[in-house]
């Protein structure tokens, strides 16, 4: 039995707690608060109106994708007030997920850059609100200016099989690089 540390990362709102709950085969662990006046200036939801609470901490599932591989999930905040937390979330992570959502994309600049500038494998993951792909991966890619090898896949967060699909991309990705890394010359 193996088991790997996934971040799920992204901006305010980009869909992190709702894929960790969907995916996750345990009750997840969720530290959302309700969002109340005293954020008011400091949070910005005027692009998700709907949105009522926020992760203040971490989110944590876990997900066995056969009897030999589980994976433990931890999704961070999205808000700029509590990235402090994220160097000791990716601590001991094989790769990342950054959830993105295409009528935001300037919110999942942060992440990118921070696994980048931390050289830890991450794929980018198109959150289809409302059942939509609103662009393509490629379009996405050349916004993003992300390399080529970096996944760009889409998902909804809200349904377990793209989830997990996404999940498992992840891996393959990490394994890949791993395996690259290992035979390429000194």
């Amino acid at each position: 039995m193996t088991s790997a540390k996934i971040v799920i990362a992204g901006g305010f709102g980009v869909g992190k707690t709702t894929l960790v709950g969907s995916v996750s085969e345990i009750t997840p662990l969720t530290t959302e608060a309700i969002m109340t006046s005293a954020g008011v200036g400091v949070d910005d939801n005027r692009q998700v109106p709907g949105k009522m609470t926020t992760t203040v901490a971490m989110d944590f599932g876990r997900i066995s994708i056969d009897r030999d591989l589980i994976l433990y999930l931890f999704g961070t905040p999205g808000q700029t007030r509590f990235w402090f937390m994220w160097d000791e979330l990716v601590r001991g992570a094989i790769g990342a997920v950054v959830m993105v959502d295409t009528r935001r994309l300037a919110d999942c600049f942060a992440a990118i850059d921070f696994f980048e500038h931390r050289r830890l494998p991450y794929l980018v993951a198109i959150n289809c609100f409302d059942g939509m792909q609103y662009h393509n991966a490629q379009d996405v890619r050349d916004a993003l200016a992300i390399s080529s090898d970096v996944p760009v896949v889409s998902c909804d967060a809200r349904n377990r099989e793209s989830t997990k699909n996404v999940l498992i991309s992840l891996v393959e990705y990490v394994l890949t690089m791993r395996r690259t890394r290992a035979v390429a010359p000194a």
